[in-house]
């Protein structure tokens, strides 16, 4: 069983993999033990990208190397770390490795499960950032290749704006207004998110509007250095500022799950959906919507996005077939690779400096934030979750509470900080 913490990236994929979670098993078994000799075997949790590995990236990959074999054979996304562990163990893991971001594909890299990749072909189209989430603590290894990113941000239903005449907000006083409006109106929920999973209260909303308060990278270091902490002003502004948010939730929010959210949503039933990139497949061709970043506090603010790096790829130190491995990873590194990538499995950004031509509009949408926005990722990801009590966990729950209006924001930042400096040397 997978802590909350293993699970980070893979929640928003399980709730939409239920309907190919048997074809992945019946695959798996199929295959009996994944390595093969002569073929290069893709191990993945990303059950959903099945059928577009088949078809459309292996081909892709073959019409540049013809000879090399190669089968993607993915594993459901709750069992995936633990699967992956025990046959990495085994001797019988796949060639090539999905690998989760900072310290479950830290752990194995520290085993000695993974390859060292700095200057390797294909690592130099990416920059010190995208690498951070497969990188040793001291920066000086890297051991898997950048995949992807994930962005957080808002989506609305463009129809119910029109009807209300309302307009995207860049300040959080617009966003309270056109909550009010909407509020007001009575006909629509103003914000479409429910806390019974609690993992959205911190994935998808916390960590998308704190980066505004605590300057993204800059407070996201200052904690890990012991220079900053929860109950910092900067820190506990951003509680305070999701709290205000909870009154405009759907009425009995503690019971409605992320489905239960994005029915609404999809069925034009609220205004204001708090999303991740992934989220747009799921709405595409169900109403039409529009995306606008986090608000900043007030006009003129530097505005900060989070552009989580999600997902890389490693290489077996195990692999019969390391030649091929390299050459494919290689190719992941290429234009072709992000260009494709990044068009067919919408809302995931290549990690590359590739320029890539993004067709969905939604998805051109929030990667072009990038632009007038400094990036940063969520602010436990890196190292702060190592420790018990698990900050991850006691981050959705401190969150949910916030927004359901059981706990103070002042009171979350005392209980995160308090079981913060319980382990962390730097911050004792």
């Amino acid at each position: 069983m997978q802590t909350k913490q293993q699970t980070d990236a893979a929640i928003p994929f399980m709730k939409r993999a239920a309907a190919t979670l048997a074809t992945a098993a019946a695959l798996a078994l199929s295959i009996g033990g994944h390595a093969q000799a002569g073929t290069l075997t893709i191990e993945s949790w990303r059950v959903d990208d099945l059928q577009l590995w088949e078809t459309v990236l292996i081909p892709a990959f073959q019409k540049q190397n013809p000879g090399i074999a190669v089968k993607f054979a993915p594993t459901a996304p709750t069992e995936y770390d633990s699967s992956l562990a025990a046959r990495l163990a085994g001797g019988t893991a796949g060639d090539l490795v999905a690998c989760r971001p900072f310290d479950v594909s830290l752990s194995l890299y520290n085993k000695g499960h993974l390859e060292k990749l700095d200057g390797k072909p294909g690592m130099e189209f990416f920059a010190p950032a995208a690498k951070t989430a497969w990188q040793t603590d001291d920066g000086k290894d890297t051991f898997c290749m950048p995949m992807a990113s994930v962005i957080h941000g808002f989506f609305y239903n463009t129809r119910i704006f029109k009807e209300l005449n309302l307009e995207p907000p860049k300040t959080e006083a617009e966003f309270f207004k056109l909550l009010d409006t909407v509020k007001a109106n009575g006909k629509y929920t103003p914000l479409v998110m429910g806390t019974s999973e609690q993992w959205e209260s911190h994935q998808v909303l916390f960590t998308g509007i704190g980066p505004n308060y605590w300057k993204g990278e800059e407070g996201r270091k200052a904690l890990i250095a012991g220079r900053a902490k929860f109950t910092d002003p900067q820190f506990v502004a951003a509680w305070e500022y999701e709290a205000k948010l909870g009154k405009y939730l759907p009425k009995g929010a503690s019971a409605q799950t992320y489905s239960d959210s994005q029915n609404m949503f999809a069925l034009g039933r609220g205004a204001v959906y708090p999303a991740g990139s992934w989220d747009i497949a799921y709405f595409n061709g169900k109403l039409d919507m529009g995306a606008f970043p986090p608000p900043v506090p007030k006009a003129g603010d530097a505005c900060y996005i989070s552009d989580h790096n999600d997902i890389g790829m490693g290489i077996n130190k195990k692999s019969k077939n390391k030649e091929d491995a390299y050459k494919f990873l290689a190719w992941l590194g290429s234009q072709e690779f992000a260009d494709l990538y990044t068009n067919k499995v919408t809302g995931f950004f290549s990690l590359s400096n590739h320029l890539i031509s993004v067709k969905d509009p939604i998805a051109k949408q929030m990667i072009g934030w990038r632009k007038g926005c400094a990036s940063t990722i969520r602010v436990n990801s890196q190292i702060l979750n190592r420790g018990t009590p698990s900050m991850e966990n006691e981050m959705w729950n401190v969150n949910a509470q916030v927004l359901n209006g059981k706990l103070a924001p002042k009171d979350a930042a005392a209980k995160i900080q308090a079981g913060f400096a319980k382990w962390y040397k730097p911050q004792q």
